[in-house]
């Protein structure tokens, strides 16, 4: 009885440190330009990425930039502000990193397979990939910020 009260100890604490170092991609990011901040929150089981501001010089008449190059003609008039980004991910514990997500870039309007990982605690790297080729991506750097 002893043995089996340490191994459900030990699996406990490794299943709180797993979730632990899942969850610090969480929080408000910027992206690489320092024009608009993520906010990447956990739903559903999955990690995604909202866009929650854009810096006042992006505005175009007073208002947030629209999704101009959207390939669906009826989603060109919305926001960017408020515009989930990233999608789907999962941490992948053995990989240090978070993978199986998509990130839509608003510049183009295409949407690419993506993983990210820390590089740092405040450094979050992302790469955008087609057809299952990894290496042959693009890369970008989100460092870690606050709403305000």
């Amino acid at each position: 009885m002893k043995k089996l009260v340490v191994v459900l100890f030990v699996v406990f604490y490794s299943l709180a440190g797993f979730a632990q170092q899942a969850n610090k991609i969480v929080g408000i990011w910027w992206n690489e330009e320092k024009t608009s901040k993520i906010k990447i929150e956990k739903k559903d089981g999955k990690y995604i990425g909202t866009i929650v501001y854009m810096i006042p010089e992006k505005y175009e008449n007073g208002q947030p930039p629209k999704d101009k190059e959207n390939p669906d003609e009826a989603l060109r008039s919305r926001s960017l502000v408020g515009l989930q980004i990233l999608s789907g991910l999962e941490y992948e514990a053995d990989d240090k990193e978070w993978d199986d997500g998509t990130i839509y870039d608003p510049k183009s309007g295409k949407t690419y397979d993506c993983y990210v990982w820390l590089e740092s605690d405040n450094l979050l790297k992302l790469k955008g990939y087609v057809a299952g080729i990894k290496w042959m991506g693009r890369s970008s750097e989100w460092y870690k910020t606050t709403l305000e």
